[in-house]
C-alpha cells in the first residue's frame, strides 16, 4: 500500500454489523442499453471450509492463491481476454489514450539533493519509462545523465526503488526494483565514472540505505532469502539492520541489529550527518510507533542502545547535536510536536519542547534541519504551510508558498546554505523551487510546461456531515461553468488508512478526466492523517467502518446538492483505498454505476498469510482473534458478496508481481462477483503482467491503465467525450 507500513494496537470497540447487500431493485441503475451480456471464464469452485470460533466460512477460490499454478495462470489469460475484448468495443478508448499521452508528455523533475559539490536530481522527458538520476557541479546547468533505469531492462519495467549519497557526494549506493517487486537489489556506483563498482546487495525490502561518514560502507535492511517459488507470497518476517563495506562481498556483511524475541519489527538505519551516530528506529508492522536505539560509533566496540525504548509513540528522526536528538513525536501531542531529547537524560520529563503541537487542527507533517534552524511542513486544512523556527524554539518566519498546494523536499544538512523543495496542486505541476535559506528567499528552479490548459477549471474544498455527524472534507475539481442537474459524471476518490493524508497533487490522469466533462472528488476520509492521531484512530480497527461511511456520505452528499446522480457516479480507490471500493460497493450496490478497485485487499481474513499483509493488523486487526474476526467479517469484500444482487459495473486491476497486496486478492473478489452479480453490468479483472502494486511502473502501462479505466467508466456511465478532445494542441 503506497506508504503504509504505519500503525498497530487492538481496538476495543467492535464494529457493527454493515448493511446487507440491496437486492436489484428499480433504483439500482441500469447498464447502458448497448451492452451485450457477458460470457466470463469458468472459474472453478472447491471445497475448502475454514472454522473462525465457530462459524464456518467457505474459501471455494482459495486455489487461486497459488500464483505460480499452471491452472491460475490460465484462468489469468482467460480473465484478461475477456476483458481485452470488451475494452476493444470501445470506440473512445484510443481517443483517451491519445490523450492521456499528451497530457503525459511533459518535463518532470524531483527536488534537487546536494551532497559534498554535487547536485544530484531525477528527471523525466515525457515519456520515458523511468525517471533518470542526473548530477551536475552548478545547478544552474543541465546536467550529465548518472543512471538511467531504461537501459537496464527492454520493457522499462526495471525501477528505481531507493538511492543514498555519501557525504562527499562520491558514491551513490541504488536499489533496483524488478517487474514492480517490493524486493530491492542495492548497488554502488562511482560518481566520476559513472561505473558501477562490484558489490552488491540482495533480498532488502522496505529498507534505506545510510553511508557511514567518509562514503566506507552503507547501512540497510534485509529480510531471510525466501524459496524461490514464494518470493512474491512468503511472509516477510525477522528483518535485521546490516552494514556493508564497499569492495566487499554480502557474505561478509556485518549483523548491526536484530531482535529475535521481536519477529514482527521493522528497522530504518539512519547515520547521523556528523558521522558519529547510528539511529535504529523500529516499528512493529505499520504501527506508528517506535522505539529508538543508537549507537554511538565513535566508540569501537559499541552496540545499538536503547534512547526511547517503549514504543508509546511516533518518534520521526531529525537531527542529533552533540548528544541531544531532534523527534518530531505525537507523545503527549496527537497532532505532533518537535522535542529534543539528551542521550544522558532521555525520560521525557526531561524532554525539551522546540516546536509545540499547534493550535486548532494543523499537523506537523515534518521537519528538516537546515541553515542551523528548522523548517517545519504543517498539513493546515489539507494543504501545506511552511514556518522556519531556531533551536531556541522561537518562530522566525512563515515561508510564503506559491499557492494553495503541497510542498515536499526541504533535504539537507543542517550546515547548508540552500534547500529545493516542489511544490503541486491539483491543478498545478509539480514545479521545483530553490531556497536561499538565510534570507528564506523562494526562486523558481524548474517548472514544467504542460498540455493542459486549467483555465476552465477549478478546485472547491467543502465538507459535509458523515453518517455519525463528524465533518469531512472533500476537494471539487470541476469546470467553472459546471451545472449543478445532477448529470454531471462524477469520480469519487478515496483512501482513508495507515494514517496516510491524500493531499492535493497534479495528476495527468485528472487532467483528462476533467477535459472529458468529470467532475473528480478527492474525499479526505477517516481513518488517514489530515488531522493527526485522533482522526487516523477514528477509522481503524473496531471503527473502519466509519471510513466506509464518510465515502457513502459524500456520493450522498454529491447526489443531494446536484453534483451528480447514481447512474452518473463512478468510485475509483487502490491498496487500500480499493478496500474501500470493495466494501462500499458491497455494502450500498445501488449507490453509483462504476467501481474501479485498484490492486485491492478484499480478503479481510487472510490479508496476513502473505508477505508483508501481517504488517496491517495496525489498521484492520486479525481474524485470528475472536473480537478481530467478528469486525472483518462484517465487512470483508470478499464475503460480503450476495448471490442475485445487481452490483456496480466493476473493473478490478492488479497486477502479476505485486507481493505488496497479493492478486489473490483480486483474483478471488471477481470470480466471485462474477459468479454473484445479480444486474446486467460488466464485473471485469485488468491483470497487468510484469508489474507489481504500482511504484515503479513505467510510464506506457500507466497511460494505457488510466485509458482502460476510463473508458470502461465512459461505458457504464453513459458518457459522451466532448468535440474535439484528443485532438493535439
Amino acid at each position: 500500500m503506497l506508504a503504509e507500513l504505519l500503525a498497530f494496537a487492538l481496538a476495543a470497540a467492535d464494529v457493527a454489523a454493515p448493511p446487507p447487500a440491496a437486492p436489484p431493485s428499480a433504483a439500482t441503475p441500469a447498464a447502458p442499453a448497448a451492452q451485450a451480456k457477458l460470457k466470463y471464464p469458468r472459474t472453478k469452485r472447491v471445497d475448502v471450509v475454514d472454522d473462525y470460533f465457530g462459524t464456518k466460512v467457505k474459501d471455494p477460490y482459495r486455489w487461486l492463491e497459488d500464483d505460480n499454478s499452471e491452472e491460475t495462470k490460465l484462468w489469468v489469460a482467460a480473465q484478461n481476454a475477456v476483458t481485452d475484448a470488451y475494452l476493444a468495443t470501445i470506440p473512445q478508448r484510443a481517443a483517451i489514450r491519445e490523450r492521456l499521452t499528451q497530457i503525459w508528455n511533459y518535463e518532470r523533475y524531483a527536488a534537487v539533493s546536494k551532497h559534498g559539490k554535487r547536485y544530484f536530481y531525477m528527471r523525466n522527458s515525457g515519456l520515458q519509462a523511468q525517471a533518470v538520476l542526473h548530477v551536475t557541479d552548478d545547478p544552474a546547468v543541465e546536467g550529465r545523465v548518472l543512471l538511467d533505469p531504461n537501459a537496464l531492462s527492454k520493457d522499462g519495467t526495471v525501477a528505481l526503488a531507493g538511492i543514498a549519497f555519501s557525504d562527499d557526494g562520491r558514491l551513490v549506493a541504488y536499489a533496483i526494483s524488478d517487474a514492480g517487486s517490493d524486493w530491492q537489489i542495492w548497488r554502488v556506483r562511482d560518481v566520476d565514472t559513472g561505473k558501477d563498482l562490484p558489490d552488491e546487495v540482495r533480498w532488502a525490502k522496505f529498507s534505506t540505505a545510510s553511508f557511514s561518514r567518509g562514503g566506507k560502507g552503507f547501512y540497510y535492511s534485509r529480510f531471510a532469502a525466501p524459496a524461490e517459488a514464494e518470493k512474491l507470497t512468503a511472509l516477510n518476517t525477522n528483518q535485521k539492520v546490516w552494514y556493508h563495506a564497499i569492495g566487499t562481498h554480502q557474505n561478509d556483511d556485518v549483523l548491526v541489529f536484530e531482535r529475535h524475541d521481536q519477529p514482527e519489527w521493522n528497522f530504518t538505519a539512519k547515520a547521523s550527518d556528523d558521522g558519529r551516530w547510528l539511529v535504529i528506529s523500529a516499528r512493529k508492522g505499520s504501527s506508528p510507533e517506535r522505539a529508538v536505539f543508537v549507537q554511538d560509533l565513535a566508540k569501537p566496540g559499541s552496540r545499538p542502545e536503547p534512547l526511547l525504548g517503549k514504543m508509546d509513540g511516533s518518534y520521526d528522526f531529525v537531527d542529533v547535536i552533540d548528544d541531544t536528538f531532534y523527534f518530531v513525536t505525537d507523545r503527549g501531542a496527537p497532532r505532533k510536536r518537535l522535542v529534543a531529547v539528551s542521550r544522558a537524560r532521555p525520560e521525557e520529563k526531561d524532554w525539551k519542547e522546540v516546536i509545540p503541537e499547534a493550535k486548532g487542527t494543523d499537523v506537523l507533517s515534518y521537519v528538516s534541519s537546515l541553515g542551523d534552524r528548522f523548517v517545519a511542513v504543517w498539513t493546515h486544512e489539507v494543504k501545506s504551510a511552511v514556518d522556519v523556527w531556531d533551536h531556541s524554539g522561537k518562530k522566525v518566519a512563515d515561508l510564503a508558498l506559491p499557492g494553495i498546494g503541497t510542498v515536499s523536499g526541504f533535504s539537507g544538512k543542517r550546515t547548508d546554505a540552500e534547500t529545493f523543495y516542489v511544490f503541486t496542486g491539483f491543478l498545478a505541476p509539480p514545479t521545483v523551487y530553490r531556497l536561499d535559506l538565510p534570507v528564506l528567499a523562494s526562486s523558481v528552479f524548474r517548472q514544467p510546461k504542460v498540455d493542459f490548459d486549467a483555465s476552465p477549471f477549478e478546485v472547491t474544498q467543502v465538507f459535509y456531515p458523515s453518517k455519525d455527524g463528524t465533518r469531512i472534507p472533500m476537494f471539487l475539481l470541476h469546470r467553472k461553468d459546471v451545472k449543478l442537474d445532477g448529470r454531471n459524471p462524477a469520480m469519487l476518490y478515496g483512501y482513508g488508512g495507515f494514517n496516510f493524508p491524500l493531499l492535493p497533487s497534479f495528476s495527468p490522469a485528472r487532467a483528462a478526466w476533467l477535459e472529458m466533462g468529470g467532475v473528480y472528488a478527492v474525499v479526505n476520509l477517516r481513518g488517514g492523517g489530515e488531522y493527526g492521531k485522533a482522526w487516523y484512530d477514528a477509522g481503524r480497527l473496531g471503527k473502519k467502518q466509519n471510513v466506509f461511511d464518510d465515502f457513502i456520505a459524500a456520493a450522498e452528499w454529491l447526489q443531494k446538492n446536484g453534483w451528480s446522480s447514481p447512474d452518473r457516479m463512478a468510485m475509483n480507490g487502490g491498496s487500500n483505498g480499493g478496500l474501500l471500493v470493495g466494501a462500499v460497493m458491497t455494502q450500498r450496490p445501488d449507490l453509483l454505476a462504476v467501481a474501479i478497485p485498484q490492486v485491492p485487499v478484499m480478503d479481510m481474513l487472510r490479508f496476513h498469510k502473505f508477505t508483508i499483509g501481517w504488517a496491517w493488523k495496525s489498521d484492520y486487526a486479525s481474524s485470528e482473534i475472536k473480537l478481530g474476526f467478528d469486525t472483518l467479517y462484517a465487512y470483508s469484500p470478499l464475503h460480503r458478496l450476495k448471490k442475485g444482487t445487481a452490483y456496480p459495473a466493476t473493473l478490478v486491476t492488479t497486477a502479476d508481481h505485486d507481493d505488496r497486496v497479493v492478486p489473490a486478492h483480486s483474483f478471488k473478489f471477481i470470480a466471485e462477483l462474477q459468479a454473484d452479480q445479480g444486474g446486467p453490468r460488466p464485473v471485469l479483472a485488468r491483470i497487468e503482467t510484469r508489474a507489481g502494486h504500482g511504484a515503479g511502473k513505467p510510464t506506457q502501462k500507466s497511460i494505457e491503465e488510466a485509458a482502460d479505466v476510463f473508458a470502461f467508466t465512459l461505458r457504464n456511465l453513459g458518457m459522451e467525450l466532448p468535440a474535439g478532445f484528443g485532438a493535439r494542441r
